[in-house]
C-alpha cells in the first residue's frame, strides 16, 4: 500500500511543482508586461501639454509590479515546499532550504519595498487632497470678497 501511495507521489507532484512554478513565471512575466504598459502610458501621456513626472505616475507602476513580483515568489516557494516530499538524501536538503530561504528574503524585501511605495502614495493623495481644498477655500474667499464688493 504504501509502495502504491510513493509511486503515485512520485509521479503526481512533479507536474505539481511544474505548474506552480509554471504558474510563478507566468504572473511575474505578466505582471512585468502590465506594468510596462503602464510606465509607458504614463510616460508618453500629455498632462496639459507637457510629460507627467516621474515622482507622480511611477509609484502606481512599482506597486503594481511589486504586487506581481510577490505572488509569483509565493508559487514559486509553494513549489520549493511540495519538493521537500520528494527529496532523497541530504544534500537535496540544503540546496533546497538555500533556495527557499533567498526565496523568503526576497519576497520579504518586496513587501517592505511595496509597502514603502503605498505610504508615499498615500501621503501623495493626502497632501494632492490638501491643495485641492485649499484651492476651494481660496476660491470661495475670492468669491464671497466679489459678493461683498457688490
Amino acid at each position: 500500500m504504501l509502495d502504491v501511495l510513493e509511486s503515485v507521489l512520485g509521479y503526481v507532484l512533479p507536474v505539481i511543482i511544474h505548474i506552480l512554478e509554471f504558474m510563478g513565471v507566468m504572473i511575474v512575466c505578466f505582471g512585468a508586461v502590465r506594468s510596462i504598459i503602464a510606465y509607458f502610458k504614463i510616460q508618453f501621456k500629455p498632462a496639459g501639454g507637457r510629460r507627467l513626472s516621474d515622482s507622480r505616475g511611477t509609484g502606481n507602476v512599482k506597486i503594481m509590479l511589486g504586487t506581481s513580483l510577490e505572488l509569483g515568489l509565493e508559487y514559486k516557494m509553494g513549489a520549493e515546499i511540495i519538493k521537500t516530499i520528494l527529496i532523497r538524501d541530504l544534500s537535496e536538503i540544503w540546496i533546497l532550504g538555500a533556495v527557499i530561504v533567498l526565496r523568503a528574503m526576497l519576497f520579504v524585501l518586496i513587501h517592505f519595498e511595496m509597502n514603502a511605495e503605498l505610504k508615499k502614495a498615500e501621503s501623495r493623495q493626502k497632501s494632492d487632497n490638501r491643495e485641492r481644498s485649499d484651492d476651494r477655500e481660496r476660491s470661495n474667499d475670492k468669491d464671497n470678497e466679489d459678493i461683498r464688493d457688490l
